[in-house]
């Protein structure tokens, strides 16, 4: 979240930014009533004052056996003042933090401004590869090796649910530990397998509460979510805490199944993999002092970047505009594969910066070695990558005239060397 100071002395900048990422949302309310706190604190803290002083003149008068009656009076008079200003100021602190917490983040300068399809192309990477046959889709590759059960998934549980099985469940799994060990073995991510359930707190923390409640899978019978994606728990994992400066950056990575109830709510391309409501992923997830988190993003996009260069997978780099941000972010780039049999690109990793936002909301912080001084972390994460459109990727790209899909080199040892799926 934002700093309250920050947004009560920039209230322009904040409407600016508002208006940039078209978020209906009036701060009004919000000045309001922290124009209102603040006062009612400073009246408060000044019949504090009042009651301290007081207090020690009727001690003085009961000392010299006066008669201290008419004071008494008046402190009682103020301590009765004192217990309503009290009321209203648990209120009042109340409604600002609750009203906080709706706002989004700050876009970073550097972004480009606007409309989704402002965003830029920063570079792309490989070639798309030319077929010399008509090229087929993965739902239809799927049906074909018997690798994606898309019915029974639907039988199982409901639509946009996915019976991967035979080949289809191997290559996942495959393309899961290949990740994982990528990262840990060269990109210095220290591995963690956290709970795909997670608290209100976590959710809160890191943006998705309250603003996205009725996307998320949420307990009957327990305050519970189940997680969207492993930033949330990994994230949380450093809430409510202060860690050494020497020790950042921290660098987490993580495999986790992700639950999304808007998935195929967009009303287009919710056919096989593409729009899923439960999916699985690699997540990354990076805790940096605030001056070296944009070299941290750049490096987080690198590290993403890389699985699909490994696996040539041809791609482009975005940067999302301010219209297409997060709720918490403050600048994203898309990483958007290149799938030969739809003959279009599709995201498969968002790298973003929240610089202080998540942190703030789940207080994690550090203390500076030399001036002991205690700031808000700043935190990242990037998707790396998820499973359902690099798998659409693979399997598109790597089809063969014959039928067959070439299986990546780099996958073939997690795949008992096979060369191919037939």
């Amino acid at each position: 979240m934002l700093d309250i100071k920050f947004i009560r002395e920039n209230p322009d900048q904040v409407r600016k930014a508002l208006s940039e990422r078209a978020a209906k949302l009036d701060i009004g309310p919000l000045l309001e009533a922290e124009d209102r706190r603040r006062a009612v604190l400073l009246e408060t803290e000044g019949l504090r004052a009042q009651q301290n002083a007081a207090s020690a003149e009727i001690g003085a008068l009961l000392k010299n056996k006066q008669d201290a009656s008419g004071r008494i009076a008046a402190m009682k008079e103020i301590a009765g003042r004192i217990d309503v200003l009290e009321d209203e100021l648990r209120d009042l602190e109340e409604q600002v933090n609750k009203l906080v917490l709706t706002i989004p983040n700050i876009p970073h300068a550097s972004i480009p401004r606007g409309a989704p399809e402002n965003k830029q192309v920063v570079r792309t990477w490989g070639e798309p590869p030319k077929f010399g046959f008509k090229p087929l889709n993965h739902v239809e590759i799927c049906q074909k090796l018997d690798i994606v059960d898309f019915t029974r998934g639907t039988k199982l549980t409901g639509s946009n649910f996915l019976l991967f099985k035979n080949a289809g469940a191997r290559l996942e799994r495959a393309l899961i530990n290949f990740m994982l060990d990528l990262h840990t073995s060269k990109h210095g991510y220290v591995e963690v397998s956290p709970p795909f359930l997670v608290n209100r707190a976590s959710m809160t923390g890191t943006g998705q509460l309250p603003k996205l409640e009725d996307d998320m899978y949420r307990l009957k019978d327990e305050d519970l979510f189940l997680i969207p994606t492993a930033e949330v728990p990994v994230t949380n994992i450093f809430r409510d805490e202060i860690l050494d400066e020497g020790r950042l950056p921290v660098y987490y990575t993580a495999y986790s199944a992700c639950f999304r109830r808007e998935a195929g709510s967009y009303g287009k391309d919710t056919k096989g993999l593409t729009r899923v409501h439960q999916f699985d992923k690699v997540e990354m997830v990076k805790f940096s002092k605030p001056e070296n988190s944009y070299e941290e993003l750049e490096s987080l996009v690198g590290n993403a970047e890389e699985v699909l260069q490994i696996l040539g997978i041809p791609y482009r780099v975005v940067a999302l505009t301010t219209e297409d941000l997060s709720f918490s972010a403050a600048k994203c780039y898309d990483l958007e594969a290149y799938a030969g049999g739809a003959d279009a690109c599709a995201e498969v990793s968002s790298c973003s910066n929240f610089e202080a936002f998540q942190a703030r909301r789940a207080n994690i912080r550090f203390r500076r070695k030399d001036s002991k001084k205690v700031e808000f972390v700043h935190t990242l994460n990037g998707s790396g990558l998820a499973m359902p459109r690099t798998m659409i990727a693979i399997l598109e790209n790597y089809q063969q005239a014959d039928g067959s899909i070439l299986i990546p080199q780099a996958l073939r040892p997690y795949m008992n060397n096979y060369e191919r799926l037939t």
